[in-house]
C-alpha cells in the first residue's frame, strides 16, 4: 500500500488568539492629564464666578445685606467645594477619553495622577501669592520702623501675651481649617477616580476566523 502526500499535510495550524487587547507601552498618559487638567481648571473658574455672581447679585437685592453675608458667605463656600469636585471630575473624564481605549485600572491611575497634579499646582500658585505679599511686606519692613522710631513712637520688643483660651480657640480654629482640607482632598479624589472610571472606553478587541 503506498502513500501519498496530501495537500495540506506539512502546514502547522496554530489556535487563534481570541481577544487579544492592544495595550499602551506606559501607563501614564500626559497629554489627556494636562488636556483634563485645563479643563478642570477652566470649569472651576467658571463655576466659582457663577457662585460669586449669585450671591452678590442676592446682597445687591437684598434689603438687610449686612444680616445677610454671613449665609451668602457659607453659601458661596459650600457651592466652591461643590464645583471643585464637579471640575475634578469633568476633567478626569476628559482625558480618560482623550487617552483613548485603555482598561480601568490605568484610566483610575491617570485620574489619581490628574488629582495630584491640580493639588500640586493650586498649592503652587497659593504658595507665590502667599511668599509675594510677604516679600512685599519684609522689603519695607525697615523703612516703616524707621518712620515709626522717627516720629517719636516706641514700638514695642515683646509680642502681647496670648491667653490660653486664645491659644486654644486659634488651635481649634486651625484643626477646623486643616481637616476641611483633608476632606476636601480625599472627595477630590473620589471625584477623579469617578470621572475616569466614566470615561474609559475599553480595550480594541481582535478576533481571528
Amino acid at each position: 500500500m503506498s502513500y501519498v502526500n496530501r495537500p495540506g499535510d506539512n502546514l502547522i495550524t496554530e489556535p487563534p488568539v481570541v481577544n487579544q487587547v492592544v495595550e499602551y507601552h506606559d501607563r501614564v498618559r500626559w497629554g489627556p492629564i494636562i488636556s483634563g487638567l485645563m479643563v478642570a481648571l477652566a470649569t472651576q473658574l467658571v463655576l466659582s464666578a457663577l457662585g460669586a455672581a449669585i450671591g452678590s447679585t442676592f446682597l445687591a437685592g437684598s434689603g438687610a445685606p449686612r444680616s445677610n453675608a454671613p449665609g451668602v458667605g457659607t453659601s458661596v463656600g459650600i457651592w466652591s467645594i461643590i464645583s471643585l469636585l464637579i471640575s475634578l471630575f469633568l476633567g478626569s473624564w476628559v482625558a480618560a477619553r482623550a487617552s483613548g481605549p485603555m482598561n480601568r485600572n490605568t484610566a483610575l491611575l491617570n485620574g489619581a495622577i490628574l488629582w495630584a497634579t491640580t493639588l500640586a499646582l493650586s498649592s503652587w500658585l497659593l504658595a507665590n501669592g502667599v511668599a509675594g505679599a510677604f516679600g512685599i511686606a519684609a522689603s519695607n519692613a525697615g523703612e516703616v520702623l524707621n518712620q515709626v522710631q522717627q516720629g517719636g513712637v516706641n514700638v514695642p520688643d515683646n509680642a502681647p501675651n496670648v491667653t490660653a483660651q486664645q491659644t486654644r480657640d486659634i488651635a481649634g480654629s486651625a484643626a477646623k481649617g486643616l481637616w476641611s482640607f483633608v476632606v476636601g482632598s480625599l472627595l477630590g479624589l473620589a471625584a477623579s477616580l469617578g470621572g475616569a472610571s466614566a470615561g474609559t472606553r475599553s480595550p480594541r478587541v481582535y478576533r481571528e476566523r
